[in-house]
């Protein structure tokens, strides 16, 4: 997993008990990644030394390491996840990606557009943030998101706030965005006219969200179904991994 974040901030708000309870779960990952990759250079050296049970015991470690990494990784995720989307946050119409890894951020957003064009939504505000904490100030999930963009055959643009990227859902020839939304949640209201990427795009303007239980039930459901679809996705790629050589 390329292990890259969109900056500084992983909590869009700047919540500190947030960022500390994020960072904590980082940290735990970090030093189960460091644990296993230990584990995995003494079992390759007991092997080539010619102590084969040693090495099967090494690499077990390191396999158990391996998953408490993957285990802390999807915690942290997936807390990140459910606060930068909240219900008083964004609107529903709207994904935040700040604080994922950009492999995390790219099956999560997959996944989002899968869920929304089966409810027949014609468009989908994703944040991307800008750069402005990693290195150079390049953005690192912003490309991501459009290249996923590109392998799906949806049209996009880069929004006035160049943070923040419009996907048209649905296709078709219309120049303009919806309206942006009032203030909310932190996330004022913005103008729309951003550079134009992908040829036309489909403005949908579906009506602003509304303040409302059922708002409310309705954005709680959408990031439970993206983080389920997301750990079926994971599931998969387990599976599939080879396993290790010297097992």
């Amino acid at each position: 997993m390329e292990m890259l974040q969109l900056g500084s901030r992983a909590h869009h708000s700047g919540d500190d008990e947030t960022e500390r309870e994020y960072d904590r779960l980082r940290d735990l990952a970090r030093q189960e990644a460091a644990k296993r990759s230990s584990c995995f250079d003494r079992s390759r050296a007991a092997y080539e030394s010619g102590d084969g049970a040693l090495a099967k015991q090494l690499s077990e470690e390191g396999k158990r390491h391996a998953a408490k990494m993957e285990q802390y990784n999807r915690q942290a995720r997936d807390f990140i996840f459910r606060a930068n989307n909240s219900v008083d946050r964004v609107p529903a119409d709207t994904i935040d990606l700040h604080g994922l890894y950009v492999e995390e951020a790219e099956d999560i957003l997959e996944e989002r557009i899968k869920a929304a064009r089966q409810r027949g939504e014609s468009h989908l505000h994703v944040i991307v943030g800008r750069g402005n904490h990693s290195t150079g100030h390049v953005q690192k999930i912003k490309p991501r998101v459009e290249q996923v963009c590109r392998e799906l055959g949806l049209h996009y643009a880069t929004e006035e706030n160049d943070g923040r990227i419009y996907v048209d859902l649905r296709g078709g020839q219309v120049h303009g965005m919806p309206p942006p939304p009032p203030s909310y949640g932190g996330y004022p209201g913005q103008q729309h006219g951003g550079q134009q990427h992908g040829g036309q795009h489909h403005g949908g303007h579906g009506g602003q969200p509304q303040h409302h239980e059922g708002h409310g039930h309705q954005q709680q459901q959408q990031v439970a179904e993206v983080l389920r679809g997301y750990h079926r996705l994971l599931r998969r790629h387990m599976l599939a991994l080879p396993s290790d050589p010297n097992s």
